[in-house]
């Protein structure tokens, strides 16, 4: 497993031995196959934003994670049953969200997995939970109808990629914000027009959209209502880049969001993903339907887990790093 004990760089990353656990009262033991890198990994490693180490008593204390090992998303197969579970045996190829999924063996509770849909190999199935069903929550919080226009920024990221092809499955005409080697990425996924964030703003071409799903919280409100047609909906979930924001980072952000929705018109939302099994069932479909294919941009094996953390902050992936435990 890849644990640390201070929060720093990738460096602070370690993998040790540890004994099997046993799965309790509604849950499973996992073995693992692969697993996933995404933004909350290194935000947690580094103990970023600070005020973080403060807010969130579950998560952060002043000089560790609560948590030591890293990982959240995860897919394997079942290897033993916890007590009061049903509906579930060994063997089963299940994937899902759980704590320290970067490891031979997870703990997952029951109601945070989904069974993987044939033909869907564990890597694809491990780059899905978080950002997957992050673009969902995002897109049912906009309340789309199809034929509507909406633009995605940070359309290559994790989230980005899933939100563009679950935006098109749902009938919408999708924009995508990205830069110029992500833009046929973009189109192959089924953005019908794209923006080269590193030649245009679309935030002053004059264009309206009536939803706006901002991925990257780089940009000022005041210019993000600017890009929205009247009435329409603008939908937050920046994470935040690494490197900047190690004070107050997103929160900051969401808190003057939360003002400005007060003098405006605009519907603003900034929802939560839950990574419940009515959610992760709904993506299982979509895998099985091909309206989602997971975008794999790197595969490192477990022992090297800190340079796919690494990946993840400073180069900004496209689509999602996974980790394997074998090879």
């Amino acid at each position: 497993m890849v644990t640390q004990d201070r929060y720093g760089p990738p460096d602070v990353l370690a993998v040790v031995d540890r004994t099997v656990p046993v799965p309790g009262e509604g849950e499973v033991l996992v073995g693992v196959h692969a697993a996933s890198i995404n933004a909350r990994d290194w935000h947690i490693m580094r103990g970023e934003p600070r005020v973080a180490r403060f807010l969130d008593a579950g998560t952060f204390s002043p000089r560790r994670p609560k948590m030591p090992v890293r990982g959240t998303d995860f897919a394997g197969t079942i290897q033993a049953i916890g007590p009061g579970v049903t509906g579930w045996r060994s063997g089963d190829p299940v994937f899902g969200e759980a704590a320290g999924t970067l490891a031979d063996h997870v703990i997952a509770d029951v109601q945070h997995l989904a069974r993987i849909p044939d033909g869907v190999t564990f890597e694809q199935a491990a780059a899905t939970p978080l950002a997957g069903v992050t673009a969902l929550t995002c897109l049912a919080a906009a309340h789309p109808k199809p034929g509507q226009r909406i633009l995605v920024n940070g359309a290559s990221g994790g989230v980005g990629t899933f939100a563009i092809q679950l935006a098109k499955a749902q009938g919408l005409h999708v924009t995508a914000v990205c830069s110029t080697r992500n833009l046929q990425q973009a189109e192959d996924l089924g953005a019908v027009d794209t923006i080269d964030y590193t030649v245009h703003d679309f935030t002053r071409d004059g264009r309206r959209y009536d939803i706006v799903i901002d991925l990257v919280g780089n940009r000022r409100l005041r210019d993000l209502g600017r890009a929205l047609a009247p009435g329409g909906t603008l939908v937050m979930s920046g994470g935040g880049v690494p490197g900047t924001g190690r004070i107050i980072g997103p929160l900051g952000l969401l808190i003057r969001a939360q003002l400005w929705s007060k003098f405006t018109r605009t519907r603003l939302v900034a929802p939560l993903g839950v990574p419940d099994t009515g959610n992760l069932t709904e993506l299982s479909r979509a895998l099985a339907d091909g309206d989602i294919r997971p975008v794999v941009e790197s595969v490192y094996p477990l022992h090297d887990a800190a340079s796919a953390v690494r990946h993840m902050e400073i180069r900004h992936a496209t689509g999602k790093v996974v980790v394997t435990t074998t090879g």
